[in-house]
């Protein structure tokens, strides 16, 4: 469901009452008579503390700056961002629902007259989406974990999109992420993310985990509940008119419309069908031998020449010992262009079939059922059946 959402307001859609509030005060800012001079992109800032989160606090950022107009005149722009389930829940482990909308806008406008920012509840209903951040958490139960399934993602050849700049495998194997300059997706071990928050907060991919520390020791007693999240990370808005575009989503983006389940599910199962396209047959096949391999290969594919096999079992014996980045690495000298063939061909090939690795993900992305923690104490508290 939706998590992160940062709302971009303008002029005449807010009102600060309280301007020394924000670090520096706003004043200045909102002056619209005042000379800035060298200060004009300083911005005003109003911050949860490391203190109000431990104690359970939860508050939006909130960003003041000044922008220019289509007049080219100077306005005072107001940036709000917070994750939606920590404000209503104080974690985002449990998972919103559409029903969550309007205790979600209510708490949210209360929390915000709180911080000296007032707001007419159908303006914060209809304020405009600059970035917005859909996820799922994947509980597992059955013994497999997240390191096993960020394993399985990494061997996706995910880098060679396009659009992608980076990837990152972190806090070793327990994340795994790709982003450009305007989107990211994320996988990663939500209760390790935890771990890493209580030593230090830097180590964390999340923020603003000091809110659900108290969660940690509730975690410690568990046994077979491990919890795997997936991240869609939109960070501009012409991105997500552009996925959205491409999804057939009809849908003005206004925080009102993108409260909604069925978007939050499109979005996460076309990345999840992106990644996947990416991972080769070979990933997934285990022969019982290199012999049934070769077999395999020669009954599966009969219109495949001999030097296309050779290459194919020799492709999927380097698999097996090295990663799809390091082994592009060591045939760099040889140019892409003999990559991505040798790849493309990779993808058309047939063998027996087998389940993907990643078939749990879509299990639960394709239910859409909300997590909530209350529904795994028992899997978290009787230990005894599994000692």
């Amino acid at each position: 469901m939706l998590d992160t959402i940062v709302l971009t307001l303008s002029k005449g859609m807010y009102f600060i009452n309280e301007p020394d509030r924000f670090e520096p005060s706003a004043r200045l800012i909102l002056d619209e008579n005042s000379s800035l001079g060298g200060r004009g992109y300083i911005p005003a800032k109003q911050n949860p503390t490391k203190t109000e989160l431990k104690n359970g606090f939860y508050k939006p950022r909130l960003t003041l700056t000044n922008r220019y107009n289509h007049t080219g005149r100077r306005e005072a722009s107001l940036k709000i961002e917070l994750s939606l389930p920590k404000l209503l829940f104080g974690n985002n482990f449990d998972e919103l629902t559409l029903s969550d909308f309007d205790p979600v806008t209510t708490l949210l406008k209360s929390r915000l007259k709180e911080m000296g920012v007032m707001i007419f509840t159908k303006v914060l209903e209809n304020a405009p989406v600059s970035a917005i951040h859909y996820s799922k958490n994947i509980p597992l139960t059955d013994g497999t974990t997240p390191h096993y399934l960020i394993s399985k993602i990494k061997e996706a050849n995910i880098s060679l999109s396009l659009d992608i700049n980076q990837t990152d495998y972190r806090n070793d194997g327990h994340s795994y992420k790709w982003h450009s300059n305007s989107y990211e997706v994320a996988f990663y071990d939500k209760l390790k993310d935890l771990e890493m928050a209580e030593k230090s907060e830097k180590r964390a991919i999340e923020n603003d985990n000091a809110l659900q520390l108290n969660l940690f020791e509730t975690f410690k007693e568990r046994k077979r509940l491990e919890v795997m999240r997936m991240e869609v990370r939109l960070n501009k808005r012409q991105k997500i008119g552009q996925l959205f575009r491409t999804l057939g989503i009809q849908s003005e983006l206004t925080l009102k419309n993108l409260f909604n389940p069925t978007i939050a599910q499109q979005v996460l199962l076309h990345y999840l069908d992106e990644l996947e396209s990416k991972r080769l047959p070979l990933f997934d096949y285990k022969p019982t031998s290199p012999k049934s391999l070769l077999a395999d290969l020669v009954i599966n594919n009969p219109n495949m020449g001999i030097r296309k096999t050779i290459q194919l079992y020799g492709l999927k014996q380097a698999f097996d010992s090295t990663t799809p980045r390091e082994l592009r690495n060591m045939f760099s000298k040889y140019g892409q262009r003999s990559w991505y063939r040798l790849i493309a061909e990779a993808k058309t090939i047939k063998l027996p079939t087998t389940r993907s690795p990643l078939g749990i993900v879509r299990e639960h992305l394709t239910r859409f059922e909300p997590l909530k923690l209350v529904d795994f104490q028992g899997t978290m508290l009787n230990n005894d059946k599994y000692n």
